[in-house]
């Protein structure tokens, strides 16, 4: 696409306003699409549309989940018909979490995480991995899917020690994120903002860098923005080919950057090393054949607030 264009069951967070009866024979808790989709006449608003596949379920389609769609299978199969990276991208992107929560408050010492753009919960999310490494870690999660809200208040259970909450609001709204956030999170201590595939939602580029200012402008010094983004400069045609069908056929619509448009995220922020690479290149895990993994089109960097 053109460069800015567009397991064992769990807690039962119970019905959705406007969600079926309750049958004591189903657990209404989305983990089994099955269900939804044998049961097309509830005469309801899911707030959802099952029927348009979807970023977040799709991403956990590609993930290995269950919590997703036909339609969200059907779009999914095709882009990596198209572009058969793109799960590689995923689980690139998923790792890289990890290693930046990890360096961040193992390393770093950071002990409240903001996660904007959460998407549907799947393992070792970010509350997970700096819980373990500090069990009095304060994470908020942030996005405004109502597929997500449902799992997100149901299955993102901290440690006693901490907090875990989880916010209903829109990126594109920063003010409000700061006020519903700062109930759980004290912002005059350092502070990590996490944008993990979610500022290539935000399809004007200045609107995006105003976001991302008006958060770090909010955290005081020592706190870090973590970013990952899809590019074009990667992945070649077949990339930017699928991007194209997911605009076309999904929601929302997406858009990569270049290297260089991403680095506007990060003006006046200190750049950790490597800089913004391919996601899987930002301090990978050690592998076994020796080396540098492959590349994703999918970059990523974290930079601290001097």
């Amino acid at each position: 696409m053109a460069e800015d264009t567009s397991t064992p069951a769990s807690p039962d967070p119970g019905p959705l306003p406007g969600g079926p009866p309750a049958d004591p024979t189903k657990v209404w808790n989305f983990r089994s699409a099955a269900i939804a989709e044998d049961q097309p006449d509830w005469g309801g608003d899911l707030g959802f549309d099952i029927t348009v596949a979807h970023n977040a379920r799709v991403w956990n389609y590609w993930l290995g989940g269950r919590d997703n769609f036909a339609a969200d299978r059907e779009v999914g199969e095709q882009v990596q018909q198209m572009f058969p990276g793109i799960v590689d991208v995923a689980r690139a992107d998923r790792a890289f979490l990890g290693r930046a929560v990890r360096y961040l408050a193992s390393e770093v010492g950071i002990r409240q995480f903001l996660d904007i753009g959460t998407g549907l919960p799947t393992a070792d999310n970010t509350h997970e991995v700096a819980q373990r490494i500090a069990p009095n870690s304060r994470i908020v999660y942030v996005d405004n899917d109502p597929l997500v809200l449902v799992h997100a208040r149901a299955l993102l259970v901290g440690t006693p020690e901490g907090a875990t909450d989880y916010i209903d609001a829109d990126a594109h709204d920063p003010g409000s994120i700061l006020r519903a956030a700062a109930e759980t999170l004290d912002f005059a201590k350092p502070t990590a903002i996490m944008f993990l595939g979610s500022l290539n939602f935000i399809l004007d580029t200045d609107t995006a860098v105003a976001v991302v200012d008006h958060l770090m402008n909010h955290v005081p010094s020592g706190s870090y923005l973590v970013v990952a983004h899809p590019t074009h400069e990667l992945g070649g045609e077949a990339n930017a080919a699928s991007m194209r069908h997911w605009n076309e056929h999904a929601t929302p619509p997406i858009t990569s950057r270049s290297r260089d448009k991403i680095a506007r995220f990060f003006h006046g922020l200190e750049l950790l090393e490597p800089g913004i690479v391919s996601c899987s290149r930002w301090r990978p895990d050690p592998a076994p054949s020796g080396g540098l993994p492959p590349e994703v089109p999918q970059f990523g960097a974290i930079a601290r607030k001097p």
